[in-house]
């Protein structure tokens, strides 16, 4: 069971002896879950960070993204940065240009950043589809993967990239490797929670494992929700709600006072 939350330096430490675990969550819930069962990052939405964030997953290292689009300016990342750090961040997700990489590890803030399958931007590599089979492909990831070794950068995901060719680069860059899709030679292994949990019915990526269905227990308590909210309708129709132990009771006499002077 873990006790303490690594830093940046601990995980870096770490890069080459072991595989990490990291998930996306979105709620306490699935916060609480991965803290307990182990997982050591997590990526959140800034909004989740927070004293409950904190209570649920004292030990996980969490990286908020700071979301493409949602900010534009240096400032408005940094802004952004700064509160969600203070909020409980430990590093922050970032896809925004070098220069706001450079500007905020001036500032100390742990940056990880994004190549391969970048989904923002996945119009310059032609869609949703695997980048990097191609040797031309693969130099230009290892070259964004320098550029933000360059720029300050402590961590990058991998995504949807050949395996041979994120190893090959995990091997050769500072950087801490997370790979979603992109094999086993990086350094930890990212997949979303609703993914990992079956949560939906429709298409699921090629790098997702699902272990549980979700999907099948929602539409279950679908179905239970509708059934107990027709009993609740024949109850009020019927007049078997409410029965006597749900309402409020008053002595006869204080009863009877009231009635007298309510029609005296």
């Amino acid at each position: 069971m873990k006790t303490k939350r690594p830093t940046v330096a601990d995980l870096l430490a770490i890069k080459g002896k072991r595989q990490l675990s990291m998930l996306r969550v979105v709620t306490l819930e699935a916060a609480e879950a991965a803290e307990r069962a182990g997982v050591d990052l997590v990526s959140v939405p800034p909004s989740l960070l927070g004293p409950a964030f904190r209570e649920a997953a004292p030990s996980v290292f969490a990286f908020p993204g700071l979301d493409y689009g949602d900010f534009v300016t240096t400032d408005d990342y940094l802004r952004g940065a700064f509160r969600a750090m203070q909020a409980g961040g430990d590093a922050v997700y970032c896809v925004a240009g070098l220069s706001t990489v450079r500007r905020l590890r001036e500032e100390g803030i742990p940056v990880c950043g994004h190549v391969g399958l970048i989904p923002s931007k996945a119009t310059w590599t032609g869609g949703f589809r695997a980048v990097g089979k191609t040797a031309e492909s693969a130099l230009e990831i290892w070259r964004q993967v320098k550029a933000l070794e360059e720029a300050g950068a402590f961590a990058a995901e991998i995504e949807v990239v050949p395996g041979e060719v994120a190893s090959a680069i995990s091997a050769r860059t500072s950087l801490l490797m997370l790979s979603m899709g992109a094999g086993t030679g990086c350094d930890a292994q990212y997949l979303f929670a609703e993914d990992v949990l079956g949560e939906h019915r429709g298409h699921y990526p090629r790098h997702a494992k699902v272990y549980r269905d979700f999907a099948a227990e929602y539409d279950r308590l679908q179905q239970e929700r509708i059934a107990a909210f027709r009993e609740y309708v024949e109850d009020v129709r019927s007049g078997a709600y409410p029965a006597r132990q749900h309402l409020v009771g008053i002595a006869e006499e204080e009863l009877s006072a009231f009635l007298a002077r309510l029609d005296g």
